[in-house]
């Protein structure tokens, strides 16, 4: 105001300088200022080429009749001020809401072209930065540009070739060597923390043995079993003997398939095979038929028929734990620093039959004892000889002799601490161990895992500077069931759910090059379309990762993403702690890696399989992966899509509709659960209104906000459970009573009669309990308050709660 006033006055003393008004962009901001020029030239001097000059000239004062209308130039000149200034206001205002608007919408708008550094902070140039503040694109492209500096094939070549099995010298000497691959970083902090597990093993004085069972119960000839080393971690110890059943995955679908058939399971051994489910989840569900112990075996119909690709070799058995959850299964719920401390209790989890893993030679014979009805056309398999029946055959006797050692394992951490939010973590982590050579299991994970440190340790030394902390970790006892992981968690518990924003998953990455999956959390989906859309396809030259997957089905959510398993390491931070994470995997297309968990997961068959694109796709992972990370510990508001949650509810919604028939008849409705979603919904909705109308300059707002939206995955475990009874508390994803999945299994009975449920087995119910209405209602209140828990939370301080219920 003060400066068009000014302007008024000096074009009402006519000064013969003109007055020019120019737009100067201001260097280091986004705003163009309005700055005034007053340039002293001589007279009749043209002005420059960029400027406007503009001139208010009065009556000429030289002639007689210009001195007689001075008076009442100036008297109108000083009527017209105000409107003049009026007028100018106005223009000024509403140039400034419409560029605001302007502003606004194209944020909302550009997606990946939106600041990530704020423009009001200021970083120190590193000896590459070419200006003070750091852009997503300046960010990104530091950071392809260090990672194409590293040696990941090497890295991954040399870890294959280390005995590394936890608890080893190897392993030690290997942990060693990655806390000083750390050191040597410019990282805040490096430490360990060892814990004391119980770990099973094989007996080498008293292997694992299988025999036939003559007609009089007595041992007949052993079967032998190749390998000796090859076994099931945490398998019920003893000795199990019945007639021989096939029942195809070991599915809870394939046992009451089996049953229908008129093969009953109980009481038999059942063979399996690899795939489908997990070991821990084929022996829960033969348990919970009956069974009395389980061989499972490789069968080459579930790995590639193509003669040119390599195959698994039909002596070869593979190795699987078999405790249906996560961590020492000896203190569960409690970490295991000193087991001694807490009561002898074991994980509900562990079974309670025996379980071995053979070859497909081993099974060949055996299926070709079986008699009974030939198997479906869809059980059948490839090994040679006869049909596939289902059995029953001949007896056999199941020796399993491991034993359980108490064993060191030790978690390798690296930080770079946050600069605004050093308390919020975002984590990254690879399992380090290995049963056998481990090059997909374990070594590729490690070497990006090692190589991402490097790189971001690069980028804090060219002006990087994170929001948030970056805590990079190596796992130890990942092969028995992502053990250090969870110790790490169960120790921990009580303050991750505040401070861990997200967890990455490294395992398991690159099993192939054809395919991409993401076993993820709803939360990141959005996180990781976006960045899909910017890393370049390891095999399709020109296409970016995004239209690589949409290439055969446009819907790339329904091509990529999938849920988070009980195997996969990221599964106990979701599941567990309340933490979102996200594991991604390359895969062959159709078959399986068929090398994974044996002692042929070497280096030179990976780099065989993949057909030499094993540096790229590794690549690939680490450039995924890096930009995740960058956007999570960057961004100022933190780019998880917390109204996914509601579209996951109203799925699982649409699966309960169809028995609302059902139920109403017997007096029970299902409304609790809508309500308890739409305000969810509506709780999500608001959230997002206020942050859209938010200033991102505002550091305390933007805090507040991240603390709501990164708490989300931890207000679905359900807090009406106990974490030692029921550790994996939550709805969508974890095991018990409380899940929306068991609810959906209970109400399934209404139409089967209770009569052996598969999903009531895979849900540790005993089958044929049959509907159970207080059971049902409890179920119901679980999930509910759960449900709306989560919908409080998200609404922010209770005045601010609007609940429909």
């Amino acid at each position: 105001m003060e400066r068009l006033w000014g302007l008024l006055q000096r074009t009402q003393r006519l000064s013969p300088r003109p007055s020019q008004t120019i737009y100067k962009r201001v260097e280091g901001t986004q705003q163009w200022r309005l700055e005034e020029e007053e340039e002293d030239r001589e007279e009749g001097a043209e002005p420059a080429a960029h400027f406007c000059p503009m001139e208010l000239r009065g009556p000429d004062l030289g002639s007689r009749a210009g001195r007689q209308n001075l008076g009442l130039w100036a008297a109108t000149g000083r009527r017209a001020a105000p409107y003049l200034v009026l007028t100018a206001l106005l223009i000024f205002t509403g140039a400034f809401l419409l560029g605001y608007v302007a502003f606004r919408g194209s944020c909302q708008a550009c997606g990946d072209d939106v600041l990530v550094v704020s423009e009001d902070i200021n970083y120190e140039p590193g000896p590459d930065s070419h200006q003070g503040t750091l852009y997503w694109s300046d960010l990104q492209a530091m950071f392809l540009r260090l990672l194409g500096e590293g040696h990941l094939e090497d890295t991954i070549r040399q870890t294959s070739l280390r005995k590394r099995m936890a608890g080893s010298a190897g392993m030690a000497a290997l942990a060693q060597d990655v806390r000083g691959a750390l050191s040597s970083q410019k990282l805040d902090h490096v430490w360990m923390d060892t814990h004391y597990v119980g770990l099973q093993f094989p007996d080498p004085a008293h292997p694992n043995t299988l025999h036939w069972v003559g007609e009089a119960g007595k041992l007949g000839e052993p079967l032998p079993l190749e390998d000796h080393d090859v076994y099931c971690p945490y398998s019920a110890t003893g000795n199990a003997t019945g007639e021989l059943v096939y029942a195809h995955y070991g599915r809870p679908e394939d046992l009451q398939d089996l049953r229908a058939r008129g093969v009953e399971p109980a009481g038999r051994l059942l063979l399996v095979r690899l795939g489908e489910i997990s070991f821990a989840q084929k022996v829960a569900s033969a348990q919970d038929f009956g069974a009395r112990g389980v061989l499972i075996y490789p069968d080459p119909a579930d790995f590639s028929q193509d003669p040119h690709k390599l195959g698994l070799s039909s002596h070869r058995a593979v190795y699987g734990h078999v405790h249906l959850g996560t961590g020492d299964p000896y203190t569960p719920g409690f970490p295991s620093f000193n087991q001694t401390q807490f009561p002898p209790v074991q994980s509900s989890g562990l079974p309670n039959i025996p379980a071995q893993p053979i070859s497909a030679d081993i099974a060949s014979l055996l299926l070709r004892k079986l008699q009974g009805p030939v198997a479906p056309q869809e059980w059948q398999g490839r090994l040679p000889g006869s049909p596939y029946r289902l059995g029953p055959g001949p007896g056999l006797h199941l020796g399993v002799n491991n034993h359980r050692v108490s064993t060191p394992i030790s978690n390798i951490f690296g930080c770079i601490e946050g600069r605004s939010e050093p308390d919020h973590y975002v984590v990254i982590g690879a399992q380090r161990d290995a049963w056998g050579p481990g090059a997909a299991k374990s070594a590729v994970g490690t070497a990006i895992l090692l190589e991402l440190v490097r790189t971001f340790s690069s980028m804090v030394s060219n002006g990087f500077q994170p929001r948030r902390s970056l805590l990079f970790i190596s796992w130890d006892g990942g092969d028995f069931g992502s053990v250090g992981s969870t110790e790490w968690l169960e120790g921990y518990l009580s303050v991750l759910h505040l401070k861990a924003v997200v967890y990455v998953s490294l395992d398991n990455a690159v099993l192939g090059d054809d395919k991409f999956h993401a076993k993820t959390s709803p939360l990141l989906i959005s996180l990781i379309e976006n960045i899909l859309k910017q890393v370049d396809s390891p095999n399709r030259s020109g296409q970016t990762l995004y239209e690589q997957v949409v290439f055969n089905n446009h819907s790339w959510d329904a091509e990529v993403i999938r849920p988070l398993p009980m195997d996969s390491s990221a599964y106990s931070f979701t599941a567990f702690a309340g933490v979102p994470a996200v594991e991604f995997s390359f895969l062959e297309d159709g078959q399986a890696y068929p090398f994974l968990h044996t002692k042929d997961d070497t280096y030179e068959n990976l780099h065989r399989v993949l057909r030499g694109r094993l540096p790229a796709v590794a690549q690939a992972v680490a450039q995924l992966a890096g930009q995740i990370l960058i956007r999570l510990s960057h961004d100022h508001l933190l780019p998880l899509d917390f109204g996914r949650y509601g579209d996951v509810v109203l799925r699982h919604i649409g699966s309960l509709n169809e028995f609302s028939g059902d139920l109403k008849a017997r007096g029970l409705t299902l409304q609790w659960v809508y309500s308890a979603r739409g305000d969810y919904i509506r709780a999500a909705e608001k959230l997002r209104k206020e942050i859209y109308s938010s200033e991102e300059s505002d550091e305390r707002l933007m805090r507040m906000y991240n603390v709501r939206i990164m708490r989300v995955e931890f207000y679905f475990l359900s807090q009406y459970v106990s974490p030692a009874d029921s550790p994996f508390r939550h709805i969508f994803l974890g095991r018990g009573d409380h899940t929306l999945g068991a609810l959906l299994d209970h109400v399934r009975l209404l139409r089967s009669g209770g009569s052996g449920d598969p999903g009531a087995a895979a849900s540790r119910v005993a089958p044929g309990l049959g509907f159970q209405e207080g059971r049902f209602r409890r179920q119901l209140a679980l999930l509910t308050w759960t449900l709306q828990g989560a919908a409080n939370a998200l609404s922010g301080d209770v005045w601010n709660i609007d609940n429909n219920f």
